[in-house]
C-alpha cells in the first residue's frame, strides 16, 4: 500500500515537473479564468494582486495577514499592502474581518496589535521601570508611538503581573518607591498636629526628594501623596479629618480643642467666640451649641447656666434690699453691656420685679430697686428749693410745669412792671406839668386835683384789676391755643420741664446723694445709667416741685396784695409831698433859671426813692409770685444804677 502510494506521489511530481508543449499567454489565462467564472466552475472571488499578474483568493489573504501579524506582532495596513502586493482596499476589508475573528488582536489607528506584542512590550516597560523606578506614560506613548489613553488600557490589566508596579497621576512607580512614598506621607500627616492646607505638605515632600535625589531624581506628582494619604486614612494608619480645599485637621488636634473648650468652660463657666476662632473652629457658636445644649448663646460669649443663676440670685438681692447694683460688676469681665441685657432678660427675680415695679432697668446692665430710687427722690425732694428755684432766677425766668400758667405769669409780670413803671413816670410828668402850667396863668388846685385823682386810679388798677383782667385774657388765649395745638404745646411743656430740672443739674445733686452711682462714668452717652436716672426722676421732681409752688404761691397771694397795697399808699403819699414842694416852687415863678435847678432837684431828691421802692416792690412781688421766699423789711434801700438796671 504505502509503495502504491510513494509510486503516485512520484507521477505527480514528474506531471507538475513536466514542461508542457502548449503554453497559455497571460491574457490567455485571464480569459479563461473569466470563462470557468461565468459558468460557476470558480464561485469564488479572485482578487488582483498590485502588479496584476497574480490572482489570490480572500481566504490566502486573511491568512497571509495572519502570518504576518504573528511574525511581527504589530502591523500597519499600509506595510501589510505593500508586502502582500494587494491593494490596501482588500487589506483593510479582510484585517477587519480577522481582528474581528480574533479577540486577541485589535486594529487601532491603522495597525492591527496582537496581546503578545502587548505583553512582550509591557515586559520591555517593567524592565526600565525596576531599573529607573519611575516611568512616565507620555514618555511610553511617545516610544510606542500611541495615545496615553491607549497605554494605560494595555499597562492596567497588566499591572501586579508583568508590570510590578503601581500606576498614579501619568506615571508608574515601582512598589519599593511606593512604600517609601507611603512612609513619607505617614511621618508627615502623623507628625502634623495642627490643621494644615495638604498641598502646600506635598509640596515640601517634593523638594525633600529633589534635594535627595537631586536633578536625576523620580518627580512625583501631588495627586500621588494625596492618593497614597487617602489610603491611609481609610485604612485607619492616620486619624483625623479632610475639609473641602485639602484642609487637614489631624485628630490630635481636634481632641486638644475639645479638651482646651472643656477646661476653659468648666473653669469659667462661660467661653468667648474668639477663643474657639483662635482654636481655628470655624463656627464656634453652632460647634458650642452642640457641644453643651443646655447653655446660652449670646452675641459674643457663650455662658452656662450657672452665671444666670448666679446674676439672678445678686439681682435679687439688690432688689428686696433696696439697692442697686450693676450686673456688669457680677458677670465675668469678658462679658459686654449687649449681652449682659440678655442675661437679664431671662433673670426670673428681675422679670418678676419688673412686672410688679419694683425695679427698673437702666442702660444695658444696671438694675435699680424703686426703694433705692424713692430713697433717692425724697431726698433731692426736701433740697429742692436749693437747686429747682434757684435755677428759675438764674435764667430770669419764671419756672412753672405748666406751659399755659408761665405764659400767664410772664405776661402779668411784664405788665405789672411796665403799668407802675409808667404810672411813676406819669406822677413825676403831671408835676412838671403842672409847673409848667402855672406859668402860663393856669389854675393850680383844679390841677393838682385831678392829677392826684387820676394817679390815686391808675395805682389802684395796676395791681389788682388791670392784672386780673389781663391774666383773664391771657387764660382765654391760652385755652384756645390748647385746643388748636395740643400736640405743640405738649412739646413745649416738656422742654420747659427739662429746662426747670436739667439732667446735668439733677445728676450732680444725685451724686451729691449717692456718691457711689459715680462709678456709672459720665453722662455723654445719652444711655448712660446716670442720665437715664435723672430723666426717670425729672417728671417725679416736677409734680412734687408743682404741688409745692402751687401750695405756696396761695400762701404767698395776701402777702403779695398787701404788698402792693403799701406800695400804693406810699407812692400815694409821695405824689402829695411832691405836690406840696411844687406848689413851694411857684416863688420862683419870676426867676426861671433858678425855677428849672430846685425842679430838678426836687425830682432827683423826692423821685428817685419813689422809683427805687417801686423797682423792689416789684421784685419782691416777682418772687413771691414764683414761690420764692421773700423778707419782710421797710428800711428804705438805696439803689445804684446798675441795680436799677438789673431789676429793670
Amino acid at each position: 500500500m504505502d509503495a502504491e502510494l510513494l509510486e503516485l506521489q512520484r507521477q505527480l511530481e514528474a506531471a507538475q515537473s513536466a514542461r508542457s508543449s502548449v503554453r497559455l499567454s497571460e491574457r490567455n489565462v485571464v480569459e479563461l479564468v473569466r470563462k470557468l467564472q461565468e459558468r460557476g466552475i470558480i464561485d469564488f472571488d479572485l482578487l488582483h494582486t498590485v502588479s496584476g499578474k497574480e490572482y489570490i483568493t480572500s481566504d490566502h489573504l486573511k491568512h497571509e495577514i495572519k502570518m504576518e501579524i504573528k511574525k511581527r506582532g504589530r502591523a500597519s495596513l499600509v506595510d501589510l499592502s505593500d508586502t502582500l502586493g494587494v491593494d490596501l482596499y482588500h487589506v483593510e476589508r479582510q484585517s477587519q474581518k480577522v481582528v474581528s475573528d480574533d479577540p486577541t488582536l485589535m486594529l487601532i489607528n491603522g495597525e492591527i496589535m496582537s496581546q503578545s506584542y502587548w505583553d512582550t512590550v509591557t515586559e520591555e516597560i517593567n524592565e526600565k521601570l525596576q531599573e529607573r523606578s519611575q516611568i512616565a506614560l507620555a514618555e511610553i506613548a511617545a516610544q510606542l508611538h500611541i495615545g496615553s489613553e491607549l497605554v494605560i488600557s494595555i499597562l492596567e490589566p497588566r499591572l501586579g503581573t508583568i508590570v510590578k508596579g503601581r500606576l498614579e497621576g501619568g506615571q508608574l512607580y515601582t512598589p519599593a518607591y511606593v512604600s517609601r512614598i507611603t512612609a513619607m506621607v505617614r511621618g508627615a500627616a502623623r507628625g502634623i498636629t495642627v490643621p494644615t492646607n495638604l498641598p502646600s505638605v506635598w509640596n515640601s515632600l517634593q523638594q525633600q526628594l529633589h534635594e535627595m535625589h537631586g536633578a536625576s531624581g523620580v518627580s512625583v506628582e501631588g495627586s500621588f501623596f494625596q492618593s497614597i494619604f487617602n489610603g491611609l486614612l481609610k485604612e485607619g494608619a492616620v486619624l483625623g479629618s479632610v475639609r473641602a480645599g485639602g484642609q487637614w485637621t489631624p485628630a490630635v488636634f481636634a481632641h486638644a480643642q475639645k479638651e482646651s473648650v472643656d477646661a476653659f468652660f468648666s473653669q469659667n463657666s462661660y467661653i468667648g467666640y474668639d477663643v474657639l476662632q483662635k482654636l481655628a473652629i470655624p463656627q464656634p457658636k453652632q460647634f458650642l451649641e452642640a457641644r453643651y445644649p443646655d447653655g446660652i448663646a449670646l452675641d459674643a460669649v457663650f455662658v452656662h447656666t450657672s452665671v444666670v443663676d448666679m446674676l439672678d440670685t445678686a439681682v435679687g438681692d439688690a432688689i428686696e434690699n433696696g439697692h442697686w447694683i450693676d450686673s456688669l460688676s457680677v458677670l465675668p469681665s469678658y462679658i459686654s453691656g449687649p449681652d449682659a441685657t440678655k442675661i437679664l432678660s431671662i433673670c426670673p427675680s428681675l422679670q418678676k420685679a419688673i412686672k410688679s415695679s419694683k425695679a427698673v432697668v437702666f442702660g444695658e446692665s444696671c438694675v435699680f430697686s424703686n426703694m433705692f430710687i424713692k430713697g433717692i427722690f425724697d431726698r433731692l425732694e426736701k433740697d429742692m428749693d436749693s437747686f429747682g428755684i434757684r435755677l428759675s432766677v438764674g435764667q430770669g425766668r419764671p419756672v412753672n410745669t405748666n406751659l399755659g400758667s408761665e405764659h400767664k405769669t410772664g405776661s402779668g409780670q411784664h405788665s405789672d412792671t411796665k403799668d407802675l413803671g409808667g404810672n411813676g413816670t406819669s406822677s413825676t410828668g403831671a408835676s412838671s406839668d403842672r409847673g409848667s402850667k402855672k406859668k402860663r396863668g393856669k389854675g393850680t388846685g383844679s390841677t393838682k386835683g385831678g392829677s392826684l385823682e387820676k394817679d390815686d386810679d391808675n395805682e389802684e388798677s395796676i395791681p389788682v384789676k388791670g392784672k386780673k383782667s389781663h391774666r383773664k385774657n391771657k387764660d382765654a388765649g391760652a385755652s384756645g391755643d390748647i385746643k388748636h395745638g395740643g400736640k405743640k404745646t405738649s412739646e413745649k411743656m416738656i422742654e420747659e420741664n427739662a429746662n426747670i430740672f436739667p439732667d446735668e443739674l439733677i445728676e450732680e445733686k444725685v451724686l451729691a446723694v449717692a456718691p457711689e452711682l459715680e462709678e456709672l462714668g459720665g453722662s455723654d452717652d445719652s444711655n448712660a445709667p446716670l442720665k437715664l436716672l435723672s430723666s426717670h426722676l425729672r417728671p417725679m421732681l416736677v409734680d412734687s416741685w408743682a404741688k409745692k409752688r402751687n401750695t405756696m404761691l396761695s400762701g404767698n397771694a395776701e402777702r403779695r396784695r398787701r404788698l402792693l397795697d403799701n406800695l400804693q399808699k406810699q407812692i400815694d403819699e409821695a405824689v402829695l409831698e411832691i405836690q406840696l414842694y411844687e406848689k413851694a416852687l411857684d416863688v420862683f415863678e419870676e426867676d426861671p433859671t433858678t425855677s428849672g435847678i430846685l425842679h430838678k432837684h426836687l425830682l432827683r431828691s423826692m423821685g428817685t426813692p419813689i422809683v427805687d421802692k417801686v423797682l423792689i416792690t416789684l421784685d419782691k412781688d416777682n418772687k413771691l409770685k414764683n414761690g420764692m421766699e421773700v423778707e419782710d423789711s421797710e428800711d428804705h434801700v438805696q439803689l445804684s444804677t446798675a441795680d436799677r438796671s438789673s431789676l429793670v
